[in-house]
């Protein structure tokens, strides 16, 4: 009898084990809404005149939008200061985050960090410098980007290198610290 006991106990706890794993993988994952609106500003001469096809900002607009974010605007200029300067300008105006791609390097067109200070408030150099730290430890040519995070009114502007993988991968380094300065910025500032 005891024989009988222990399996049939046995087989209730197999019963629930199952019935509960079963419950857990037939429940819908919850897709909560987009939190924050953003924009993404590609910066090339080769993609502005229609020359390349632009793959970076394709590629920042779906980590983006799988990080919770709505996408209001993209768009390609120039490696012209004065260009760079109007787009952010128009879309810091649109979006609370504005990511720029491209631009960021030491070649003499790369003007992105300048347009970007020149329309900024204030700068967040910890955003870049932990971009640059995370992106060393895959090349050390990250040490070459002289891209930067500031503040517009209540937007933050972010600047990324312009390959689609350097791109993505600064995003990720930074990505989970976005929406706590957003929320800064609305005056959401009570700390849990």
């Amino acid at each position: 009898m005891s024989s009988s006991i222990a399996e049939d106990s046995s087989l209730k706890r197999q019963s629930k084990t199952r019935s509960r794993s079963s419950t857990k993988k037939s429940r819908a994952p919850l897709s909560a809404p987009p939190e924050f609106s953003a924009a993404v500003l590609t910066i090339s001469d080769s993609c502005a005149r229609g020359k390349r096809d632009d793959l970076s900002g394709p590629a920042v607009a779906k980590k983006l939008a799988g990080s919770r974010f709505h996408l209001v605007a993209t768009q390609i200029v120039p490696d012209d200061r004065e260009q760079i300067q109007d787009a952010l300008i128009q879309l810091a105006e649109k979006a609370q985050f504005v990511v720029t791609t491209g631009g960021t390097g030491i070649a003499p067109r790369d003007v992105t960090p300048e347009a970007t200070k020149a329309v900024c408030d204030r700068l967040l150099a910890g955003v870049a410098e932990r971009m640059r730290i995370e992106g060393a430890k895959k090349t050390p040519f990250a040490a070459l980007s002289r891209a930067v995070c500031g503040v517009r009114g209540t937007s933050l502007i972010l600047n990324l290198p312009g390959s689609p993988r350097g791109a993505v991968e600064s995003l990720n380094a930074v990505i989970d610290l976005i929406p706590h300065a957003l929320n800064l910025l609305e005056g959401k500032t009570e700390h849990s």
